[in-house]
């Protein structure tokens, strides 16, 4: 029992002393991850499988100039989605990206390149939102997105009850 109690007494003080180093060099204006990005075979039933069997709420579905579907993206919490997308000759199914919600997108990407990350210069996403991507060393893309008062996210995280 005293070797418990001492193991606990050490995680809670290791946890006290490390948090104010590892805040130290947080991205400014970082609200956290917004959204999973996924590569889907069949849209239509990836998307029944999110909202009907998981429960998701169905925040908004942005379509192509054809009426396809380009890209739904499924509310999980107030700020939390999946996102998904149609797999095609490129896209393999699959896991394709995290994005990031930060509040100023611009500052947010000068601060990476001051650190050496490669990031792309930010543009107009399909949900009315502003984004820039970065590729991790592991070659895993992060979407960073800005989301102004029109973007799709942002209504639909409004309007979260």
């Amino acid at each position: 029992m005293r070797t418990l109690i001492v193991f606990l007494m050490g995680l809670l003080v290791g946890s006290a002393i490390a948090q104010p180093f590892a805040q130290g060099n947080r991205l400014a204006g970082m609200n956290g991850v917004n959204h999973v990005g996924i590569f889907v075979e069949r849209f239509d039933e990836a998307l029944a499988f999110y909202t009907q069997k998981m429960g998701f709420r169905e925040a908004f579905v942005v379509r192509d100039d054809k009426g396809q579907p380009a890209l739904a993206y499924v509310q999980v919490s107030r700020d939390t989605f999946i996102e998904l997308q149609p797999a095609t000759g490129g896209r393999r199914p699959g896991l394709d990206h995290v994005g990031v919600h930060v509040e100023n997108i611009r500052a947010s990407l000068a601060t990476l390149k001051q650190r050496g990350v490669t990031v792309e210069e930010p543009r107009a996403g399909r949900t009315k939102s502003t984004i820039a991507n970065a590729t991790a060393t592991d070659g895993v893309r992060i979407e960073f997105s800005e989301l102004g008062p029109e973007s799709l996210q942002r209504l639909a995280m409004n309007s979260w009850k």
